[in-house]
């Protein structure tokens, strides 16, 4: 989770352009909202974002001062739209339009707002007149799309507003053609109720490029569609047996088992097979070539297990998956949310299972903190190991470090050596080791 703690509490402190602040002042905002201190410096660097945020917490003029700065500070003389900002419904379109509105006003900016139910001939001519910034719905948008009329080829910003909800509305086809005809050099920026939504995992996938996520608050969906276990284990060997066990056990369609290395991913995959499983394996060193063949077999269900890097797996779209096993624990909260959202999709259950030996506890309680969850503890009785956690617990979750105490007997005999050294030692100068003694 990206997060800033020393920028200002003012909007001043955020570095933008005088004419917004002017406008801020004026709309009688005083201090920067969690998201807008968090996501307006990332914005400000051109990064491409992916942004949980919920309604009310001031997400619109997140995204909006960022892009606005930018537009003012870097002009351009090319025609065509500069910042496209999609929304789910035309209410929301609308506020985002009026609050646009208000920021601009001490800018030479326009915007215009593309909608259903509107006129068309007049939204196409809004487009002809050359607004910098467009607010517009996917369906209508697209229809102009169809009609050649919007140039998108010099776009430098794209927003995704409420995404998991215009998903949900079914747009996701609509939002990803409408991205294709974009520049591909522009900026993302997607804002989202929860980061745990399949559909926006999937689109985050295919439309951001490196991007920094912003978690807040509304991360901690309870997941309610996906069981969420981990089982104990004592070391990579008996990791390698729960393994086997649970995708000889479980009933699936489809399994994903990541690891956190391409070299782990190639070593599980002879002893699976071995087992008569259908094992393949995805990771960043395959030729595309290979890794096309390979997807296209685990859709078609030839392979029904597939070993994944995080790396390989963004992007990776396939139905059927309903068990996710964790051989390596993720290194972070943001991660094992891309990792389970790869199953329990809007219609179907699912089943992770986190594979923890001892020195990954410490990661599983911070993913659980994180999450603001517990996940489900599990014990394979035909494979119980030795491993049951620590013995102590701070409030975190996390192991609580133990120091051993020095045997009695030891702590004498260091202390008897300890006054033979200095004796010996008594009335000695102490020379530096990179020069000759002194003769004084």
């Amino acid at each position: 989770m990206e997060s800033n703690p020393d920028i200002s509490s003012s909007f001043s402190g955020l570095l933008l352009a005088e004419p917004l602040l002017m406008a801020v002042n004026k709309l009688g905002l005083e201090k920067p909202t969690p998201v807008q201190m968090q996501a307006i410096p990332l914005a400000m660097e051109h990064k491409d974002l992916l942004v949980s945020a919920e309604t009310g917490s001031g997400k619109t003029a997140a995204f909006l001062l960022p892009t606005l700065h930018h537009l003012i500070s870097l002009p351009s003389t090319k025609f065509g739209t500069r910042a496209l900002i999609l929304a789910p419904t035309r209410e929301l379109a609308r506020q985002t339009f009026t609050q646009c509105q208000h920021l601009i006003e001490f800018t030479s900016l326009k915007v215009g707002l593309v909608t259903g139910g509107d006129d068309f001939k007049h939204q196409q001519g809004i487009i002809r007149r050359n607004a910098e910034i467009i607010i517009s719905t996917p369906g209508r948008l697209l229809e102009l799309i169809e009609q050649e009329s919007p140039d998108f080829s010099h776009l430098e910003v794209l927003i995704l507003d409420e995404a998991d909800r215009m998903l949900d509305m079914g747009f996701s086809e609509d939002v990803l053609t409408i991205a294709e005809r974009c520049n591909a050099q522009r900026q993302t920026l997607l804002f989202s109720a929860t980061l745990t939504h399949y559909g926006v995992i999937k689109i985050a996938d295919k439309i951001l490029k490196n991007h920094k996520v912003v978690a807040l608050n509304t991360l901690y969906d309870r997941h309610n569609n996906i069981e969420q276990q981990i089982v104990l284990a004592d070391d990579n060997e008996h990791k390698q047996k729960l393994l086997a066990w649970l995708l000889l056990n479980e009933t699936y369609d489809k399994a994903l088992v990541f690891t956190n290395t391409r070299i782990k991913a190639d070593e599980l995959r002879g002893p699976l097979r071995g087992q008569k499983l259908r094992v393949g394996v995805l990771h960043g060193e395959m030729d595309q070539k290979d890794r096309n063949r390979m997807m296209e077999l685990f859709r078609d269900g030839e392979v029904n297990i597939m070993i994944a890097t995080d790396l390989a797996a963004r992007g990776l779209d396939v139905k059927g998956i309903n068990l996710v096993i964790n051989f390596d624990i993720p290194r972070n909260g943001i991660d094992y949310i891309h990792r389970i959202g790869r199953t329990g999709r809007v219609d179907e259950l699912g089943l992770t299972v986190a594979l923890i030996k001892a020195t990954e506890w410490n990661l599983m309680a911070g993913i659980e903190r994180f999450l603001k969850q517990k996940f489900k503890r599990r014990n394979i009785k035909e494979l119980e190991g030795k491993y049951k956690g620590p013995k102590k617990l701070k409030a975190s979750g996390k192991a609580a470090g133990s120091k051993k105490k020095m045997e009695p007997k030891k702590v004498a005999a260091d202390k008897v050596k300890v006054r033979q050294r200095d004796k010996k030692n008594i009335g000695k100068r102490r020379v530096p080791s990179d020069r000759p003694a002194s003769n004084d």
